[in-house]
C-alpha cells in the first residue's frame, strides 16, 4: 500500500475519515513530506473540501490543481466513499489515472472510458465526463458515487457535450463536487442550483496569485523578426501557437534558415536522439528540426515523436516548438513564451475570433513554475498591418509620402483581428457557462432503467436544469414526449396501467448490454452482423478463409470510428484514379463530374451491414442512425500489401500519422475484444498478429498502455519522461513478420498486374534507402522492370490477382542466415506458374526500420 493510501486506511479504521482537522493535518503531512507547500488558496480550497462543502476551483493554469484533487480524493479514501475524476479526452482520463496508480497503488484505481474498462469497482475511478454522465443518468442520487472531481470543467459549455458535464450536478445529489478550470467566468448559477439540489453549501475559490505572472505584447514585427527576438531576449523555449497542423510544419521548416541553437545545444540534441528510430515519412523531416533546436507538436503526430519533443522540451534543448492550439488542452510541454500567430481560427463551421476563454487557456500555459520567474504571450499584429506599418514608418513625417502609400488589405472573407481585440482578450472575464442539456433515446433509456418514475426524472431534467430559458425548456420538453412515444411504439418501451412498486409508469422491455454507455456502442450490433456471415470450416480452403477473415475485418472497421482525415484521402485517391480512368474511356467533362459524385472511400460489405443495421436498431432504437460507417483502412492495407509507411504515403497523411495510428490501434483492440471464438480463424489470426505487430513497430505506446490497462501486460515502471525502449527485434516475430513479407512481395505483383513500372521502380528505390548506413543496390532498376513486364506480357495476357493468386504454394522462403530469399510464382490465366517474382530480405534492415525490407532481385520466366 503507497503511503497516501495507507494515511487514509489509517483514518478511516481509525472512524476520523470525517473529521476535517483530522484530515487536514495528514495531508498537508503528506504533502510536506514531499517538499511541497502549499499555496494559500491550495490551502482555502483543502480546508472547505475537508469541511464537506462543495468547491469551484477556478484559479490560473499552473496553480496547482492537481493537489487539490488529490486532496478530494484523500478524503473520499478516507471516508469509505468512491470517488470519480473526469477529464474531457481519453488521452487526459489515461495520463490522470497512471497518476493515480503511482500515488495510491493499482488495486485503489479504475479506468472507465468508451473503449476501455479497468478495475471498474475500485474505489478511485478515472473516467470520461460521458461515462459519468451515464451513471447518473441509470442511478441516480442512489449511485455509488460519494466524491466527484471534474476537471476542465469549462467544457461544461461545448455544445455537443455539455450535457454530459450538467447531468452529474444535477442528479447525483448525495456527492461532493470539486469543478475545476482556469477559464471559468460567473459559476452563480451553477453554484446556486448545486447548494439548493444537495443541501451543501459551495465554495468558489478563484483568488490566487499566479505562481509566475504573465506579460502580454502586441507585436508588430514579420513573425521571423518576433521569435528571433524572443530567442536573443532569453525568452526561450518559445511555442508558436498555429491553427492548423500544416501551418505548424510549415512555419517550423522556415526555422532551418536561421540558426536558432547554439553548436553546444545541437550537439546536445544530437546525443540524445542517438538510437531513436525515426520512420520515413514526417518522421524523416522531424529528425532534421529537432537537430536544429525546433520541435512540432499537433494531434496528428505519432505519440513517440509527441512525447519526444516534450521530453526534449523538458530538458531546456528545444528552441522553439510550433505547433496547434491543443496548447490548451494540457499538454506537457514546458514553455517560457507562447506566441500566437493569430487571434482567429476556423472552429469547424466558420472562421471567427477567439473567444476570451480560449485565449486564456492558451497563454496560461507560458512560464514554468518552479523554472521561470515570468512568463511571456506575444500576440502577431495581422500581417497587412505590419507591412502597413512599415511602409508608412518609412514614408516618415512627409504628408505627401504618406498619402501616396498603397496600404495593404486583408486577404478576401479573412477575419482581422486589432490590437483592441487583443486588449478585450487580454483583460477579459470568461464568457458566462451556457448549459447544454439534451433529451435523445440514450438519456430515456438510461433513465428508464432506473429503479425510479421515469417520468419525474425526465421533467426534472428538462424543467429544473440550469438553463432558465423558456424556448430551450420547451423544447427538450416536446422532444421528450416525441421520443418516449416513439420508444413505446417500437416496443423498447411499454406503459403500463398503473404505477409499479418504484412509481413508474415506462418500463423496459429490453435487456440493455452490461455497461451500457460505457463500452463501444456498437459492439454489440457487430456480434449480430458477424452472425451472417458464414460460420463453416473455412480453413480447408485458403481462398475461402482469406475472404471470411476480411469480411470479419470489415464488420469490426464500420464499427470503429475512422477519423474523416483518413476517409476523405482514400476519397482523394479513388476519385483521382477514377478520373483517369474516365479520361482513357473519353467520357466528357460534365459526365466526368456527374458520375464522381458516385465514388467514395472502399466501403466494403455497405449493403450487407446497412440492412442488418437497419434492423438492429428495431430494437435498439437509441442508437444513431448514422453510428454505422464502413470502412476500409487496415483491410485496404491487407488488400493491398501495404504496410504503415506505403499507406501514409499512398493517402498523403504524414500530418496525420497518429491519427492512422490511432485507428488502427482502434481496430486491433476491437478486433480482439469482439470477435466471438466461433469466427476466429487462423486467416484471421494472421491478420491480428500481423495488425499488432506493424502498430507496435510503428509505435508501441498505445498498445502497450492498452495491454497494461486492460491487465495483458504490466504497468510500466519506468522512469517518468525517460525515452521509450526499442521496439523488439521484428524478425523474431515470425508470424506476422512472413505476413509483413508475402504483403510486400504481393504489392509487387498487383503493379505488374497493373503494368505500373513507375510504381514498382518506386517500391525498390524506397526500400534501397530503407536500408541503414548508406542504403542498398536497387537490382530491379527501371529499365529491368520494363524488360521483363514486356517479356511476360508477351507470352501471358493478365497477372491474376484473385484470391487463388495468394494461395500459400505460390510463395517459399529460404533463410540464409540474417537473409531471406523468397519466390512468388506468378499465376497466369492458363495456370502455367512459369513466372516468379524472386526477391532479398534483409532482416536486420527490417529490426532496424520496423518493416519488412524486401528488395526483388528478378521477374524472370523458369
Amino acid at each position: 500500500m503507497t503511503p497516501l493510501a495507507a494515511l487514509a486506511a489509517e483514518l478511516r479504521d481509525a472512524g476520523r475519515g470525517d473529521d476535517a482537522d483530522a484530515l487536514y493535518d495528514a495531508f498537508t503531512g503528506w504533502v510536506r513530506t514531499r517538499d511541497l507547500e502549499p499555496y494559500p488558496h491550495q490551502e482555502e480550497a483543502m480546508i472547505e473540501l475537508f469541511d464537506a462543502r462543495h468547491v469551484v476551483l477556478a484559479t490560473p493554469t499552473g496553480s496547482g490543481k492537481t493537489l487539490v484533487s488529490t486532496a478530494a480524493i484523500f478524503a473520499a479514501l478516507a471516508a469509505g466513499e468512491r470517488a470519480w475524476l473526469t477529464a474531457p479526452v481519453k488521452a487526459l482520463v489515461s495520463e490522470k489515472f497512471f497518476e493515480l496508480v503511482g500515488l495510491l497503488g493499482p488495486d485503489n484505481v479504475g479506468m472507465l472510458t468508451g473503449d476501455a474498462s479497468v478495475n471498474p469497482d475500485a474505489p478511485v475511478v478515472c473516467a470520461t465526463a460521458e461515462v459519468l454522465a451515464n451513471v447518473a443518468l441509470r442511478e441516480g442520487a442512489g449511485a455509488d458515487v460519494g466524491r466527484v472531481v471534474m476537471d476542465e470543467f469549462h467544457y461544461y459549455t461545448e455544445p455537443d457535450r455539455g450535457w454530459a458535464w450538467q447531468v452529474p450536478l444535477l442528479e447525483l445529489t448525495g456527492a461532493q463536487f470539486l469543478l475545476m478550470s482556469a477559464t471559468l467566468g460567473d459559476t452563480t448559477p451553477i453554484t446556486d442550483a448545486l447548494t439548493r439540489r444537495t443541501g451543501r453549501e459551495c465554495a468558489v475559490v478563484k483568488d490566487a496569485e499566479r505562481p509566475v505572472p504573465l506579460s502580454f505584447t502586441w507585436a508588430m514585427t514579420p513573425l521571423a523578426e518576433t521569435v528571433t527576438e524572443l530567442v536573443e531576449d532569453d525568452d526561450a523555449p518559445v511555442y508558436v501557437v498555429h491553427f492548423t497542423q500544416a501551418a505548424a510544419v510549415q512555419h517550423a521548416t522556415t526555422l532551418l534558415k536561421s540558426q536558432v541553437a547554439s553548436r553546444e545545444r545541437r550537439d546536445a540534441i544530437a546525443e540524445r536522439l542517438a538510437g531513436f528510430r525515426f520512420a520515413a515519412g514526417f518522421g524523416k523531416a522531424l529528425a532534421k528540426l529537432l537537430r536544429h533546436g525546433v520541435g512540432v507538436h499537433h494531434a496528428g503526430m505519432l505519440p513517440r515523436y509527441r512525447r519526444l519533443v516534450e521530453q526534449l522540451a523538458q530538458a531546456g534543448l528545444l528552441v522553439v516548438v510550433c505547433g496547434t492550439d491543443t496548447l490548451g488542452v494540457g499538454i506537457n510541454v514546458p514553455i517560457r513564451t507562447v506566441l500566437f500567430t493569430a487571434l482567429a481560427k476556423y472552429d469547424g463551421r466558420r472562421e471567427r475570433v477567439l473567444k476570451v476563454r480560449e485565449f486564456q487557456q492558451i497563454a496560461g500555459r507560458a512560464g514554468r513554475a518552479g523554472y521561470d520567474v515570468r512568463g511571456r504571450v506575444v500576440v502577431q499584429a495581422p500581417e497587412h498591418v505590419i507591412e502597413n506599418a512599415r511602409m508608412l514608418a518609412k514614408a516618415g513625417d512627409d504628408p505627401k509620402k504618406r498619402r501616396k502609400v498603397q496600404r495593404k488589405k486583408p486577404p478576401d472573407g479573412a477575419v482581422v483581428w486589432t490590437e483592441d481585440t487583443f486588449t478585450k482578450l487580454v483583460e477579459g472575464t470568461p464568457e458566462a457557462l451556457v448549459p447544454r442539456m439534451k433529451v435523445d433515446n440514450a438519456v430515456l433509456v438510461n433513465v428508464a432503467a432506473r429503479e425510479e418514475d421515469t417520468t419525474a426524472v425526465v421533467r426534472r431534467l428538462v424543467y429544473d436544469n440550469h438553463d432558465q430559458r423558456p424556448r430551450e425548456r420547451a423544447r427538450l420538453a416536446r422532444r421528450a414526449v416525441r421520443l418516449v412515444r416513439s420508444l413505446v411504439d417500437t416496443g423498447v418501451l411499454t406503459r403500463l396501467a398503473e404505477p409499479d412498486a418504484y412509481g413508474r409508469r415506462f418500463v423496459l422491455t429490453v435487456d440493455l448490454p452490461e455497461h451500457f454507455g460505457l463500452d463501444q456502442p456498437l459492439s454489440h450490433f457487430a456480434l449480430r452482423a458477424l452472425e451472417v456471415l458464414p460460420t463453416a470450416d473455412v480453413d480447408s480452403d485458403d481462398v475461402a478463409a482469406r475472404t471470411h477473415a476480411l469480411d470479419v475485418l470489415s464488420v469490426v472497421e464500420a464499427i470503429v470510428a475512422t477519423p474523416r482525415a483518413i476517409l476523405m484521402a482514400q476519397q482523394h485517391a479513388a476519385r483521382g484514379e477514377a478520373v483517369a480512368r474516365m479520361k482513357a474511356d473519353g467520357i466528357e467533362y460534365e459526365e466526368r463530374m456527374v458520375l464522381l459524385e458516385d465514388v467514395t472511400w472502399p466501403q466494403p460489405l455497405a449493403d450487407l451491414l446497412g440492412t442488418v443495421y437497419e434492423d438492429y436498431r428495431l430494437g435498439h432504437p437509441w442508437l444513431p442512425e448514422d453510428a454505422l460507417e464502413p470502412a476500409s483502412v487496415v483491410r485496404d492495407m491487407v488488400e493491398q500489401g501495404m504496410g504503415f509507411t506505403d499507406l501514409v504515403a499512398r493517402y498523403g497523411l504524414a500530418r496525420s500519422e497518429g491519427l492512422v495510428l490511432r485507428c488502427l490501434s482502434d481496430t486491433y483492440r476491437t478486433l480482439r475484444q469482439v470477435v466471438p471464438d466461433a469466427h476466429r480463424t487462423e486467416a484471421l489470426a494472421d491478420v491480428e498478429e500481423w495488425l499488432g505487430e506493424t502498430i507496435r513497430q510503428t509505435d508501441s505506446s498505445l498498445l502497450d498502455e492498452w495491454e497494461a490497462l486492460t491487465g495483458l501486460a504490466p504497468l510500466a515502471d519506468g522512469e517518468p519522461g525517460a525515452p521509450p525502449p526499442p521496439p523488439r527485434p521484428l524478425s523474431e516475430q515470425t508470424r506476422p513478420f512472413t505476413v509483413m513479407v508475402r504483403n510486400a512481395v504481393f504489392r509487387r505483383v498487383q503493379l505488374a498486374a497493373r503494368d505500373d513500372v513507375a510504381g514498382l521502380t518506386a517500391l525498390e528505390v524506397a526500400a534501397a534507402e530503407s536500408v541503414p548506413a548508406g542504403g542498398a543496390e536497387v537490382v530491379m532498376g527501371e529499365a529491368d522492370w520494363d524488360a521483363a513486364l514486356g517479356d511476360y506480357y508477351d507470352e501471358h495476357d493478365e497477372v491474376r490477382t484473385d484470391g487463388d493468386a495468394r494461395g500459400p504454394d505460390l510463395f517459399t522462403v529460404e533463410p540464409e542466415g540474417r537473409t531471406w530469399r523468397v519466390r512468388q510464382s506468378l499465376l497466369d490465366p492458363a495456370g502455367h506458374r512459369d513466372w516468379v517474382l524472386e526477391a532479398t530480405v534483409d532482416l536486420d534492415a527490417s529490426d532496424e526500420v520496423g518493416e519488412a525490407v524486401v528488395l526483388t532481385t528478378a521477374l524472370r520466366r523458369l
